[in-house]
């Protein structure tokens, strides 16, 4: 079965979702049957998530790269203790997007544009005739006529159905690592910024060949009640720090089957983020810095965590409630973060 790629994009890479879920929001009038809201029930107190979290190093300061999940739970808090003393041994925090271009005001209707089409075409011409009648059937059912999606992409209806999923289970954009982080860093008085801009990431979300758009969309509609089991797998995977569980739930199959899409959204971003993450640990000679970045981002042999061991850094795994024999896990010390505590104290 071919996962649904865009669920990947939507969870572990596509935050800019979480700043524009408000524009999703206001186009769900004509979107997805999966949108209502499930009331959530009280659980019990969990522990932190285990982080995915590693310490890059050269011989003179250190960039601690932490692989986000964009939509959260409320009791996905409070975070591991080792992300808080990455936090505090930070410098500057920078995630995907500059904080202050995820919160414009213009960022929603840039984002709504790019969501339609620019050669005159709608979704009904472009969808195949019994993908079209699927949607006219779910559209159906929440009494909104499916002419109300003619004016967007197939990437952008597939993210909005998966996005009403996941609120009906009880997740939510703003309470994604990235948004968190960002909320902290404000708080904290720390200097951020962004690996790319939201221009650029609008362009990411638009690029999927249009095959391959369809292809998403046709594998939400094709099987709507597998996509909470998917997010809760993923998530959990996210949450136990499952690097293999979580790889071949995003990755693996994503690149298989949507390789031009992969190719887009992960490899070309990762090159591109590469050489500024060198240029943090070569430059500096004291300040370190947390790059936070969807976690699809730090796997694999494509991953961000590869390219920079390929070119010689150090790197350790920064995981207190890791096994022993952990790969890179970082050597024990006294505490549950040492070792980002002791790059803390190096200033």
């Amino acid at each position: 079965m071919l996962r649904n790629p865009h669920l990947k994009r939507l969870l572990p890479c596509a935050l800019i979702l979480a700043a524009l879920s408000s524009a999703i929001a206001s186009a769900q009038d004509a979107a997805p049957a999966a949108t209502a809201k499930a009331p959530v029930a009280a659980a019990p107190a969990k522990a932190p998530p285990v982080p995915l979290l590693w310490k890059v190093s050269d011989a003179d300061n250190a960039v601690y790269l932490l692989g986000s999940f964009h939509l959260l739970k409320s009791d996905d808090y409070p975070l591991s203790p080792d992300v808080d003393a990455a936090f505090a041994a930070a410098d500057k925090v920078l995630f995907e997007i500059p904080p202050e271009q995820m919160t414009d005001p213009g960022a929603a209707a840039k984002f709504m544009v790019a969501a339609g089409y620019t050669d005159g075409r709608t979704l009904s011409q472009v969808l195949p005739a019994d993908l079209h009648e699927k949607l006219t059937r779910l559209m159906g059912k929440q009494g909104v006529p499916v002419a109300a999606l003619d004016g967007y992409e197939p990437w952008f209806v597939n993210l909005s159905l998966l996005l009403g999923v996941s609120q009906a289970m009880g997740f939510s954009p703003q309470l994604g690592l990235d948004m968190h982080l960002m909320k902290q860093a404000s708080t904290a008085k720390k200097p951020t910024g962004g690996l790319e801009s939201m221009e650029d990431q609008l362009k990411v979300m638009d690029s999927s060949p249009m095959p391959e758009q369809i292809e998403g969309l046709r594998d939400f509609l094709d099987r709507p009640t597998e996509m909470p089991g998917m997010l809760a797998d993923m998530h959990d995977a996210w949450r136990a720090g499952d690097l293999a569980k979580l790889d071949d739930l995003t990755r693996t199959e994503m690149k298989e089957k949507t390789p031009q899409t992969y190719r887009v959204v992960n490899i070309e971003r990762n090159d591109a983020w590469v050489p500024q993450i060198q240029k943090m640990l070569d430059e500096s000679k004291k300040d370190d810095a947390l790059v936070v970045v969807g976690a699809l981002h730090l796997l694999g042999e494509d991953g961000v965590v590869e390219k920079l061991r390929a070119k010689g850094y150090k790197i350790e795994r920064v995981c207190s409630a890791c096994a022993a024999g952990t790969a890179d896990l970082a050597p024990p010390a006294t505490g549950a973060a040492a070792p980002v505590k002791e790059a803390a104290g190096k200033r």
